[in-house]
This record gives C-alpha cells, structure tokens and sequence, in this order.
C-alpha cells in the first residue's frame, strides 16, 4: 500500500492539451474514484499513473517515488482493464498465476497465491475453466483476481464494469468495494457513471475538459458542489435547473416565480433543485404534468414549472395524469443558486 501523488500532470498530443495541470493526493489505503463525462481525461490520467502514457509535463509519485521514467512493470501496480484482458488459451488457474510465474515467482508461492485470491473472490470451482466459458461476472473476478495476487502497492480500475448488465453491476460494485475493504490497498477507479463513483468512493475527484471541477467525499459533492457542471453532473436523477433573475419576491423565471433563501442580492441567477427537494403541498407552485413513473418505492414526475421541464421525486404515489396539475413546493433550505455567466456557486 503506498500513497499516490499527481502534481501539475499535464499531457499533450501534439498541440492538443488534453490534461492541464492535475493536482490529486491519495491517501494510503483511499478509494479515490475518477469520474467525469467521456473525452474529459480520466483515463489518460489513469494510464499515467500505470505508466502505459508518457508525461508531458508534472509528477506522479507512489510513495515516496517519482515514477515518471519508470516502466510500469517496475511501478507496483495493478491495472483492471474495461475488456478484462485475459488469456483466452490459459486456464483461469494460469491466467490468475501468470503475472506471478512471470516474475520468477516458484510453484509452490503461485499455488498458493493464487488459491488465497480464488477463495477472497469465490473462484476455486472455475480455476479449471477457460474465460470461454465463463460469464461476464465471472471474468471481472478473474481479471481481479489476477490483480490482487500481485499484492500491489496500488489497484487501478479502468471502467470494469461498462461491459455487465445493470444487475451484474450492482453486485460487482459491492464486490469491488469489500474487496478493498478487506485488502486496504490505494484505489484509482476510472468511470462515467456517477452512481458507480457515489456509492463506492472514499473521495471523488469530479473532471471536465482536462481539469479537475471539484474533489471531496461523495455527500460533500452532492450537498456542496462548487459549481453548475459539479451539481448537475453528480446525482440521479441530475439536478433541475431553472434561469432567472432575483427579485425581493423570489426568484422571477418565465411563466413562475420560486421560493428564494434570505440574503441573496439581485441578479441573473440558475436555481438548482435536486428531484427529491419537491414537496407535494396544496400552498406550492402550480406545475402541469408530463410523465408520471412509478418505481414501487417513489415516484418520478416529469412536469412544467412556468416554461421549464423540471423533474421530481416523491415518496408519495402520485396519481395525477399527465396534462393536470399538481402543487409543488421546493425545500428552500436545499436550492442552490449559480452565477448566470459563470456557472459558480453562489449560496
């Protein structure tokens, strides 16, 4: 286990930056997930960390090593790939033992290696199998497996679980998760899907275009984003957003004026309010309704504030039909404001 450092990490093809200037600390131990739309730089960054990328300008540092120059196999680290990178002519035993026997490792300490890490990830019935004839489950585990019985300083994911359906997801994400919280080595996870980064991070670093938005532990994010693109990008479903300008009544949009927080001045504004911060309440907002999604435990109404579309979640059943109307109420105590021109928190 060792700590991670990125310090100025710029890259360029070229002309083209595509990095500029990352700044990350990662704890000994952290889970740290990489999240961001695609095309903004994470996994770049990540192949950096790996070494499978060279460095334009900036340092990275595992532990108390600078590792720019060094080959990634000299780097201690262990890389998951989004396609899983198996052998395909190995058993599941040979491709968990490969990297092992590669490195001079004897018989006896692959055996046994290997035969720990099978157990941890419930893979001693396959170890006779070929990736073949196994399920796409079945090969992340393996691809995992094949990771931690390197005993790395540092586990890189890069998007392993883009290629599983959405209920395998859910239940590799938690395997992931106890698996770092059984072995406590340093994480660097690379995805697109903010659910992936919320429910498995210690700390999140939010990019966008090359920069990093903003870094903190998911709820920090998720109540105190610092900017536009951080609210609207983390949370599902995404934050509602509504232009208009700040008057002594409210905030004054097309078609509605909305409850505003004490203590805001005058001026053109986005007024963000997350799904679940609608209350249904006979002394709200008139809103027509759209589209109406039950999902057993809450439910989804898509309907018009004024002129804009807004989303709400609620643990009621809603019954309303789309084209009526329902009175809705947003929680003042959880509106976030933004700059019109600059995207920036205000409240």
């Amino acid at each position: 286990m060792a700590p991670v450092t990125l310090n100025s990490i710029k890259k360029s093809y070229g002309e083209v930056a595509v990095l500029h200037g990352i700044d990350v600390d990662i704890a000994d131990g952290e889970f740290v997930v990489l999240v961001g739309p695609s095309g903004c730089g994470k996994s770049t960054l990540l192949r950096m960390i790996a070494g499978l990328e060279t460095i334009s300008s900036g340092d990275v540092s595992i532990g108390d090593r600078v590792v720019n120059d060094l080959d990634p196999k000299d780097r201690d680290i262990a890389m998951v790939f989004q396609n899983y990178a198996l052998y395909p002519h190995m058993t599941v035993e040979t491709n968990m033992g490969f990297s092992l026997e590669h490195r001079g490792g004897t018989k006896q300490q692959i055996a046994e290696r290997v035969k720990w890490a099978a157990d941890i990830l419930g893979l001693t019935p396959y170890l006779a199998r070929y990736p073949r004839q196994l399920s796409g489950g079945q090969r992340q585990r393996v691809a995992m497996g094949r990771a931690i019985v390197r005993n790395p300083q540092v586990f890189l994911f890069d998007e392993p679980l883009s290629n599983l359906d959405a209920k395998l997801r859910v239940v590799m994400r938690g395997e992931i998760k106890s698996l770092h919280q059984r072995l406590g080595i340093t994480t660097v996870y690379v995805t697109h899907d903010q659910v992936e980064a919320m429910t498995m991070a210690d700390k999140i670093v939010v990019m966008n275009a090359g920069k990093v938005e903003q870094i903190g532990a998911p709820l920090d994010l998720y109540d105190h984003p610092v900017n536009q693109f951080v609210a609207g990008f983390i949370g599902s479903p995404s934050m509602n957003f509504i232009g208009g300008t700040v008057s002594s009544g409210g905030l004054v949009a097309p078609g509605i004026t909305l409850p505003l927080p004490a203590g805001v001045d005058g001026r053109e504004v986005v007024y963000g309010i997350r799904p679940e911060h609608f209350e249904l309440t006979p002394d709200g907002v008139t809103a027509t309704v759209l589209l109406v999604e039950p999902t057993g435990s809450e439910t989804q109404v898509t309907m018009m504030l004024g002129e804009q579309q807004v989303i709400g979640v609620f643990r009621e059943r809603v019954q309303a039909q789309p084209g009526t109307t329902i009175t809705v109420k947003p929680d003042i105590q959880n509106v976030h404001l933004f700059d019109a021109a600059t995207g920036a928190r205000i409240n």
